[in-house]
């Protein structure tokens, strides 16, 4: 489409703030972040029209967060929503705002996300308070203005997105339930093309993931500003326990943080009008693709057609190359997500940097930045706008992947430094998402009564807080086709810690009627 230069969607503000003391629960983080973006400039608050809250798993948020902050930054009657589940969702949402700006749909909107699990555990710790009519809030303060609790119940904000369940009953039954039950194994297929067993590629992660926390260590918000090396992150250790193989306690993301971010996306012509053109980040591109649902059915678990397909889209959208790209953030929930990541987008994964700095990352990563729960993308778009800003290199080029789930919700972002020949563009990727759901292999399912051997496609084992192992679930195909998620036999845990399952040969058991998760022995390691 031919875009109006005026209506050209950009980025004009953004806010991070954390609280290290855990006394601030995630509305009032969410608050602070939004002033730091709204005192930008004066009458940014005005142009503001619809407010969207990155879904918060805190249950102190309650049912109205959007309205809540609306409420407590004074923004009147503006449309408010909150997101489905999915770490995807800023980064969707900055896409949706930009698309519906170039159509002329919308004049601006602030994106917020917080999350302070480990607050809500205070005790004492006070509820989150419902909006209520009075005097709007002075924009000044970084203290929270919000009003005290009232019987009042306002309705739920309408929640953006509605997803299928995140895995199937099956796979839950086999003992995947949680991501850190899961991105193992996906570890553990990549690991298997490489040639490594989990001890060597716990070295690889720990190389893989120290220059992240060089980033992170000199980031102003970064929850731990430590720099470690690879054997910090790599050697099990009391204070690096095993979680699930290979991973240990330093490579997976950090849920125990209190942050906020905040984006204001608007148009070229209020930046201008408000005295906010001068640094503001342009959007260039946006794309989203999901990959087969359940992990169980996706033909190759080492890989992600979903990211693959979202960042091709993006790129050539925003008419780039990965060469031209300068500044990365990858999701890293876990180190199979930036390795699967990178790869989907032609991007190599140098884990030996000569200056040991990652360029895979703004922030220093899920591990060591933080940005619990949905949330974590916001900071790092919000990091880009402030590295761009401040740099002044008007062809700088910046690239965000965000996740959903289990590697399977993503969205890609391109942005600038300076504006795209031909404006924003939202890419689609209609074609792409039929063939990739085309690809779903079949699956045993509950009712199914199985007894046949199987090739193992990825494997973890599960350990205890005291290094103990206590499951060993996996995923194999079937001699018939089908994929099955399976739990280890009596007495095979034991045996198969430590190691990767990968190619091996197994027995998988059933019995129909859906009561017990299908079993596993080892009959072939070869």
């Amino acid at each position: 489409m031919s875009l109006d230069p005026d209506r050209t969607p950009v980025i004009v503000a953004a806010g991070q703030t954390e609280s290290r003391d855990l006394t601030l629960g995630p509305l009032e983080l969410a608050e602070i972040a939004a002033r730091q973006a709204l005192d930008a400039a004066p009458g940014l608050a005005a142009a503001i029209e619809r407010v969207t809250v990155v879904n918060i798993l805190s249950h102190r948020a309650g049912r109205a967060p959007a309205a809540w902050l609306a409420h407590a930054l004074g923004l009147g009657s503006v449309a408010c929503e909150t997101t489905n589940v999915g770490g995807n969702t800023p980064q969707a949402m900055v896409e949706l705002a930009a698309s519906e700006i170039a159509r002329g749909e919308l004049t601006a909107t602030l994106i917020v996300g917080a999350e302070a699990v480990r607050s809500g555990r205070l005790k004492g710790a006070r509820p989150a308070a419902p909006p209520v009519a009075g005097p709007s809030a002075a924009r000044t303060s970084t203290k929270s203005t919000a009003p005290p609790p009232t019987p009042e119940t306002p309705p739920p904000d309408p929640v953006i997105g509605a997803d299928p369940q995140d895995l199937s009953g099956e796979e839950r039954m086999a003992g995947l339930v949680i991501p850190v039950h899961v991105y193992p194994l996906f570890e553990s297929a990549l690991a298997a093309r490489a040639g490594r067993n989990p001890a060597e590629q716990r070295q690889f992660i720990g190389r893989l993931m120290a220059p992240f926390t060089e980033v992170a260590a000199r980031h102003p918000h970064a929850w731990f500003h430590e720099a470690r090396t690879p054997e910090d992150l790599a050697t099990v250790s009391p204070s690096n326990r095993l979680v699930a193989e290979p991973y240990v306690k330093r490579v997976v993301a950090f849920l125990g943080g209190a942050q906020a971010a905040s984006l204001v996306v608007t148009s070229l012509s209020v930046a201008t009008a408000l005295g906010l053109d001068d640094g503001a980040l342009f959007v260039w591109s946006g794309a989203s693709a999901n990959d087969v649902w359940y992990p169980t059915a996706r033909p190759e678990l080492w890989r992600s057609a979903g990211v693959e397909a979202a960042g091709a889209a993006a790129l050539n959208a925003a008419g780039s190359g990965v060469d031209d790209v300068s500044a990365f953030d990858l999701y890293s929930c876990f180190p199979s997500a930036v390795q699967i990541a990178a790869a989907g987008l032609g991007l190599p994964v140098d884990v030996d940097q000569p200056d040991g700095i990652s360029r895979l990352t703004v922030t220093g990563g899920l591990p060591y930045f933080g940005g619990p729960g949905n949330n974590y993308t916001t900071h790092a778009i919000a990091t880009l706008f402030d590295r761009f800003r401040s740099a002044g290199d008007p062809d700088a080029v910046g690239l965000v992947t965000a996740v959903g789930w289990y590697l399977t919700k993503h969205a890609v972002g391109v942005y600038g430094a300076s504006p795209r020949v031909g404006g924003f563009l939202a890419a689609d990727t209609a074609s792409a998402q039929q063939q990739i759901n085309a690809s779903a292999l079949p699956r045993v399912e509950a009712a199914d009564a199985v007894s046949s051997l199987a090739t193992v496609d990825a494997s973890t084992i599960m350990y205890d807080r005291a290094g103990h192992p206590v499951a060993a679930p996996l995923i194999a195909t079937l001699d018939d086709g089908r994929r099955v998620a399976a739990s280890a036999d009596d007495g095979e845990v034991e045996a198969v810690a430590g190691t990767f399952l990968v190619g091996a040969r197994v027995h998988v058991e059933a019995s129909a009627g859906g009561q017990a998760a299908p079993r596993y022995r080892v009959v072939d390691l070869s």
